[in-house]
């Protein structure tokens, strides 16, 4: 089920909501099973066999942080437990990610015959996977406690707004809210607020300019190079607004039942270096690989250059293996890798002020360099369609399906362009402590592009999240 369905948001959320807030008002007990058993009806809807996955995973890391609990003193039982924690976690992300994609290649490489089973992938199991073991790497560091109660537990790891595209949250900056929570309605009218803008972003923006970057990238003929670009332009957009506004819808549903859950974006195509944009992307991942697997190995605070290198080296392989099984997610997480070693070694982000508007345009071109590898289908589709933004396709420059796509998008581009640095931010702090029919002409503003927005939910344009195959 998507947030932007008309079955999610005119039947699933406001039923959840009725009952949350009326049939469960006078027991936390009864609404957290109510939120258990939504979640996991959510996760259900489209593959049922995989919640089976998840409630495998929900109750062995219960148990898991049981254990580290109950051990965290003696340093070789807890050893052991987090040991038995890792390889779970981590062979079921294997054999429902990388099975197939390691039988094929080592079929390829040594010339074997193996038989590769075909295995379909759990949506979001990569979060929730990570989320759940991040719980029992913490209960073992005393960060947090163990939660007795399994069904706690698996409302931790399951909970439908944040369950299958982040962002990646952590139990102890919810750990409170699952029995002490107070609701409120400015949290929900706020998360009400937060819903829209992130559906907003999603239906009028991403699924807009994802028409544009489909007809570019699976073109089964040679495009022109203003297509390219115009189509690589629309996919920096498309994943930016899909993913950012997956988020907003999240947190927004999380304030909605009491839950406050941290920010996964900061506005990252404003950033002047790679490693600024990778501290405003996708947060969630970024803090969780900082705090689980580059912190531990010594991070930046290491004797020699050359381990700094390979710290980093592993968290951005790591990086661009979490995104996906295809030689070109690994190659996309080396390729920052050999940035932000390069930004680490020279001090780039501490040069001068002047040099800003330099190195957003060094910043975006690795970046969009890097959606291109991202979006491709294969190494070899990657490489061509550098050559058609080079020009060295052997295509025009401009053709009629450039001047089609960019006629009939152009409000939607500049719209994209326009929200993707902190505009309303700056609008809000200027106006509304100065106009108090600010907040009105917002509610409007609001109800005028939801209206519009539900329109083209209707029409049946591209909805998919981009982030649910991760």
């Amino acid at each position: 089920m998507l947030f932007s369905s008309t079955e999610f948001l005119f039947f699933f959320l406001p039923g959840v909501i009725f009952c949350y807030y009326v049939l469960c008002r006078k027991s936390r007990l009864m609404q957290n099973i109510l939120l258990l058993i939504s979640s996991l009806l959510f996760y259900a809807w489209g593959e049922p066999k995989f919640a089976a996955v998840m409630v495998l995973s929900i109750l062995l890391n219960w148990f898991f942080g049981l254990m580290a609990e109950r051990f965290r003193t003696k340093k070789g039982v807890l050893r052991f437990w987090l040991v038995a924690a890792t390889v779970f976690n981590l062979g079921l992300l294997f054999i429902f990610k990388y099975l197939m994609f390691t039988l094929n290649n080592v079929n390829a490489v040594f010339g074997l015959n193996i038989n590769v089973p075909v295995i379909n992938l759990p949506i979001g199991i990569s979060f929730f996977t990570f989320q759940a073991f991040s719980y029992v790497l913490d209960i073992s560091r005393g960060v947090c406690e163990a939660q007795k109660n399994p069904l706690y537990a698996g409302l931790y790891v399951s909970f439908f707004p944040q369950l299958i595209a982040g962002p990646i949250v952590r139990y102890e900056t919810i750990a409170r809210d699952i029995k002490h929570r107070k609701e409120n309605l400015e949290d929900f009218s706020l998360g009400v607020s937060r819903f829209i803008v992130g559906f907003l972003k999603k239906v009028l923006l991403a699924n807009n300019m994802a028409v544009i970057a489909k007809a570019a990238f699976d073109s089964t003929e040679p495009i022109s190079t203003g297509m390219a670009w115009l189509g690589l332009i629309a996919y920096t957009f498309q994943i930016y607004y899909d993913f950012s506004g997956y988020s907003d819808m999240a947190i927004g549903m999380g304030k909605m039942f009491g839950f406050h859950f941290l920010e996964n974006f900061d506005y990252p195509y404003v950033s002047k270096s790679v490693s600024e944009f990778w501290r405003r992307w996708h947060i969630s991942l970024g803090t969780w690989l900082r705090d689980y697997v580059y912190f531990p190995m010594g991070g930046s605070r290491v004797k020699t250059k050359s381990r700094l290198v390979f710290n980093l080296f592993v968290v951005w392989l790591l990086t661009g293996l979490w995104h996906g099984a295809n030689w070109t997610f690994t190659v996309w997480g080396l390729m920052y890798f050999v940035l932000i070693t390069f930004e680490k070694l020279t001090g780039f982000e501490q040069k001068g002020k002047k040099l800003e508007p330099l190195k957003h345009i060094y910043t975006m071109a690795f970046v969009m360099a890097g959606w291109v590898i991202f979006r491709a289908r294969d190494l070899s589709a990657a490489g061509e369609y550098f050559l058609a933004l080079s020009g060295l396709a052997g295509s025009s420059f401009l053709d009629g399906e450039f001047f089609l796509h960019f006629k009939q998008n152009l409000i939607f581009l500049l719209a994209c362009a326009l929200f993707s640095a902190p505009i309303i931010s700056f609008l809000k702090k200027r106006f509304t402590p100065r106009y108090k029919t600010a907040d009105v002409l917002v509610a409007a503003g609001f109800i005028f592009f939801l209206a519009v927005a539900v329109s083209y939910l209707i029409k049946g344009t591209y909805n998919p999240f981009i982030y649910f195959n991760f």
